[in-house]
């Protein structure tokens, strides 16, 4: 019989769980009286849930003892442990710097990698490539080390002053080599250290993609640093490139260990993605292989999603590939609904401005020549896109996408097999200016007659195939013109 929370039993009583076992004749109440048979207050306080791994006291035994066996009491237990393990966690002597610090090294700590925290042991995963924790990495640049010569710490920071906000104990000396932005700006000697101008990335021209500095002990070490949050929202495609490049050569010249706070969700995904493209490993084969080392690795579900893309784009990062440029709008978007400002630097170049190609079209006159898909304004022929600034999407099912919207009518079985798409849509190019106005929807009008071209909305745009584009820049194909040029 289930109890109501209003209805105060006169023996109240507790449910015990028997270790396995949720349902049926294992679940047993047990009456909170002393051995005359009265109601003892005081053994409300000894109430315990039975859980396999041991006993935890419960400290509000009523919310279970006034539900009934089902949803509502194992979402309880899963409450209790939650907060036992809370309980547990900050008994812990860890980071005091961790409450401000929005990068979830807390709840990766709870998912398995509090433990290890408490000490600084290396997990090997191949010949010269450890994996480890923030405790790992600050003994090796303490106290110097016989195994590790590089080291790869992804951390919400990328400066080695994290380490001192984690224990101030430590003080970790450090020389700057180099520092690479998005952009292409800063330290960067070699061509192919820079990026390019950002309009490609996910991430601002003006972000630090990573650092390299000498570190340690009589700054032996050679330390490259890049700037990670632990959340399924952060971008971690853009930052594979040079941690993979780093690793390998890192293993060439000495030994390497990968890091970030708790070793469990970041430098796990890093590992991931290294042992995917030298071993050529699916994403999922890969991540098995590593937990054979290390079996708590647990990559957060955003970093699994952009493992596939990765897995999909052929082990490298294509920024002009349609799996990556729905990415990169799908974080545009996001920043968006985050009240963030999009700056044109984020916008494609205008396929209609004047390039530097010229020249290298005509030393290529003799020889086959390339072409490629543009579209034109109907009205002053000027391009407005080509085919390198189309999102391709999967085409929905055509009219019957609307239903929600239209009134049902005609023969429901003449269905055609084909539902052509009327518009195009494009990534944002930076000759819209009312998208760069920071509208949330508006006309998308010709950059030099003012002709209307088609529509954008940050939230999404149906197709005429009756597929979802979001966010969504689009051209009405009955106001552009398809042609070739050479590129």
């Amino acid at each position: 019989m289930r109890c109501s929370r209003d209805h105060e039993p006169k023996a109240p009583s507790t449910l015990l769980i028997s270790p396995g076992h949720r349902r049926g004749p294992h679940l047993h109440r047990k009456p909170l009286v002393d051995p005359q048979g009265a109601y003892n207050p005081t053994a409300k306080a000894a109430a315990f849930l039975e859980l396999g791994n041991g006993i935890h006291r419960h400290e509000h035994d009523s919310s279970v003892e006034h539900f009934g066996i089902g949803t509502a009491t194992r979402y309880n237990v899963r409450t209790s442990i939650s907060a036992e393990r809370e309980r547990e966690d900050s008994r812990v002597s860890l980071p005091s710097p961790e409450s401000s610090d929005p990068s979830g090294e807390r709840k990766s700590r709870l998912l398995g990698g509090e433990n290890r925290l408490r000490s600084a042991v290396m997990h090997l995963v191949r010949e010269n490539l450890f994996i480890g924790n923030i405790s790992d990495a600050a003994e090796v640049l303490q106290n110097g080390s016989a195994e590790v010569t590089h080291i790869l710490s992804v951390l919400s920071s990328a400066s080695v002053s994290f380490f001192t906000e984690w224990r101030s104990s430590l003080t970790i000396p450090s020389k700057e080599i180099k520092k690479v932005y998005v952009g292409g700006s800063g330290g960067a000697v070699n061509s192919e250290d820079a990026g390019d101008d950002g309009s490609k990335s996910c991430l601002s021209p003006e972000k630090l993609l990573y650092s390299l500095e000498h570190a340690g002990k009589d700054l032996k070490f050679v330390r490259m640093a890049v700037s990670i949050k632990d959340t399924e929202s952060e971008v971690l495609l853009d930052y594979l490139d040079p941690c993979l490049e780093f690793i390998e050569k890192s293993r060439k010249e000495g030994s390497v260990l990968v890091h970030c706070f708790a070793g469990v969700s970041r430098s796990a995904a890093i590992i991931t993605a290294y042992l995917m493209r030298s071993e050529q490993l699916s994403a999922k084969d890969a991540l098995e292989s590593l937990r054979q080392s290390c079996e708590f690795v647990c990559p957060n579900d955003g970093f699994l999603e952009q493992l596939q893309m990765f897995e999909e784009m052929g082990f490298k990062v294509n920024r002009d590939s349609p799996i990556y440029k729905k990415f990169r709008l799908r974080v545009l978007g996001d920043s968006y609904n985050r009240g963030e400002k999009i700056d044109s630097s984020k916008f494609a170049a205008d396929p209609g401005l004047p390039t530097e190609a010229s020249s290298e079209v005509k030393a290529s006159q003799n020889g086959p020549v390339d072409r490629k898909i543009t579209y034109r304004c109907q009205k002053c022929r000027r391009i407005v896109a080509s085919q390198d600034n189309v999102v391709d999407h999967v085409p929905g099912e055509g009219e019957t996408s609307f239903g929600w919207n239209k009134r049902r009518g005609g023969n429901p079985y003449n269905k055609s097999d084909e539902f052509g798409c009327s518009s195009i849509f494009i990534e944002p190019l930076r000759w819209m200016t009312a998208v760069e106005e920071g509208a949330l929807e508006g006309k998308l009008s010709c950059a030099h007659c003012d002709a209307r071209l088609g529509y954008f909305n940050w939230s999404g745009i149906q197709c005429s195939c009756g597929s979802w584009i979001t966010p969504a820049f689009q051209l009405h194909k009955s106001r552009v013109d398809i042609s070739s040029v050479r590129c």
